[in-house]
């Protein structure tokens, strides 16, 4: 039947075209934009993950800046020990020389004083972007040892975020501390077992009583102390009006603990120290001893009394030695020898940490490199158009949209030739 009111075969070329014209605007879409999902139309799921993990990978970004900053942090801390390392073995080979009879110990100390000021430059200036590990200052309000610095950026299944991080400890790499209580490498010392005993210089008595005479250390044991080679205590403690000098040095330290390196921690320990070292100025144990809370008499005996006095501080840092002083004999240089040595064991122990953490953070800056890179392509996989494949689906397409314009002029050419029927 032909019908002028109704054209069927207009009708399917119309709709067959303007199938033909939307995926043609697809797949130009995807050319022009290179995505197979370009927007949540395109698919949802897709498109939502694609987003998450773009937004990630641009804070895997930010983390791979942060291990830049790091690393030239520690690189700068490096470069720091590693000079002072080669400036403590001068100072260890001017040392040596001093042992010599004949030599002016007062010029050797003239160059060992440059020395020790080139390792307090190098220690202010080994800073970066304001951080410095090499000079501190412990004491400062809000100081901590430990800094931080981003390492890794992670999601788990259930979407929850973590920021893994690479930590340094400073307090072991630290050449000089401002604080009075400085326990660093250069300029540490003895001054740390004053506050870790609750000594202070001056006198402390406890006069007769009916209970134990107890000279009150209250703070025993709250920090560890780690006493070098020329670091000491010394008290003069007078127990019923007979005095005797009490010292504590490395020696008696290790001695005491077993140590090998005069560190002492915990209450425990400090009150080994103690009491050996009271035996060792000549104190009966039966009669005084170190326990809870301080130095004490024992047996509570009515008319006991002790008292502290001369409490004193040696601390022979590398940073404080001198040897131009007329009393500087060749075994006091000796012990200098050995203080120097010993900072050097001390600053190349630190460098090996550094060292150890420098490889780290290359190794996990190139493991955030390559895993942007596997993210990237991962995406890719689920969004990325395939252009080779969408050039041949636009060709065949053009060729559709002409056939169907062909289509639907024939389609409406048919109606023309109705009006031959009327002539």
């Amino acid at each position: 039947m032909s019908s002028l009111m109704t054209n069927t075969a207009a009708m399917t070329a119309l709709q067959t075209l303007q199938a033909t014209n939307n995926s043609l605007e697809d797949t130009q879409n995807r050319i022009s934009t290179g995505y197979r999902v370009a927007d949540a139309k395109d698919n949802a799921a897709y498109w939502s993950i694609a987003t998450t993990m773009r937004s990630d990978n641009g804070a895997m970004s930010a983390v791979k800046d942060s291990l830049g900053i790091g690393a030239a942090t520690v690189d700068t801390a490096y470069t720091g020990l590693n000079s002072a390392k080669d400036v403590l073995n001068q100072i260890k080979d001017k040392l040596t020389t001093a042992t010599q009879d004949g030599v002016d110990r007062t010029k050797v100390q003239d160059e060992i004083g440059q020395l020790q000021q080139q390792l307090k430059s190098i220690a202010n200036s080994a800073s970066f972007s304001g951080q410095n590990w090499l000079s501190i200052n412990s004491g400062a309000s809000g100081y901590t040892a430990d800094k931080t610095m981003v390492a890794n950026f992670a999601r788990d299944q259930s979407g929850t975020l973590s920021l893994g991080s690479i930590t340094v400890d400073t307090s072991k790499i630290a050449l000089y501390d401002s604080s009075s209580s400085s326990k660093a490498i250069l300029n540490g010392g003895a001054g740390g077992i004053s506050s870790a005993l609750g000594l202070t210089a001056g006198t402390k008595s406890v006069g007769a009583s009916g209970t134990a005479a107890t000279i009150a250390l209250g703070t025993l044991g709250a920090t560890s102390v780690t006493l070098d080679l020329n670091d000491s205590l010394s008290f003069d403690l007078n127990l019923n009006g007979t005095t005797k000098t009490v010292t504590i040095d490395q020696a008696t330290v290790n001695a005491a603990l077993g140590e090998t390196n005069g560190k002492i921690s915990g209450t425990t320990g400090f009150k080994t120290v103690l009491n050996h070292a009271l035996e060792s100025a000549g104190f009966d144990s039966t009669k005084v001893t170190a326990a809870t809370g301080g130095i004490h008499t024992v047996g509570g005996a009515t008319g006991d009394t002790l008292s502290i006095s001369n409490v004193a501080f040696s601390n022979d840092s590398v940073d404080s030695l001198d040897i131009s002083g007329s009393g500087v004999t060749a075994s006091k240089i000796k012990l200098y020898i050995k203080t120097v040595d010993d900072a050097i064991s001390k600053v190349t122990a630190g460098a090996s940490t550094i060292g150890a953490i420098q490889n780290r953070i290359d190794m996990q800056t190139t493991f955030v490199g390559n895993l942007m890179d596997t993210i990237d392509k991962g995406v890719g996989t689920l969004v990325d158009a395939d252009m080779t494949q969408e050039s041949t689906k636009l060709k065949a397409l053009q060729t559709q949209q002409q056939l169907g314009v062909q289509a639907l002029s024939i389609a409406n050419s048919s109606s023309q030739s109705l009006l031959s029927l009327f002539r």
